[in-house]
């Protein structure tokens, strides 16, 4: 199981982060089985990253301060989900 956090305080680009997630898992076949998390909190961002957006897949920071495109995380959760 993928456990994939997307960090930030809920501004539009970390809606964007969680959107191009969501097409990246839509485009895998076949969709690996996880949990999408929002982390809110700036304490607990702060435990990943210093500036948001940032995206984290089984504990591994893959993007911070961006916002990653579609092809790159469907990239990272292919190789997250090979190695889980």
């Amino acid at each position: 199981m993928l456990t994939i956090k997307v960090l930030g305080p809920g501004c539009r680009n970390c809606q964007k982060v969680e959107i191009h997630t969501r097409e990246a898992l839509a485009a895998l076949n076949p969709q690996p089985d996880c949990e999408i998390i929002k982390v809110t909190d700036p304490l607990e961002i702060s435990q990943y990253i210093f500036s948001t957006p940032g995206l984290v897949i089984n504990e591994k920071v893959v993007a911070a301060a961006r916002i990653p495109s579609v092809e790159g995380i469907r990239g990272w959760l292919v190789e997250a989900a090979r190695t889980s």
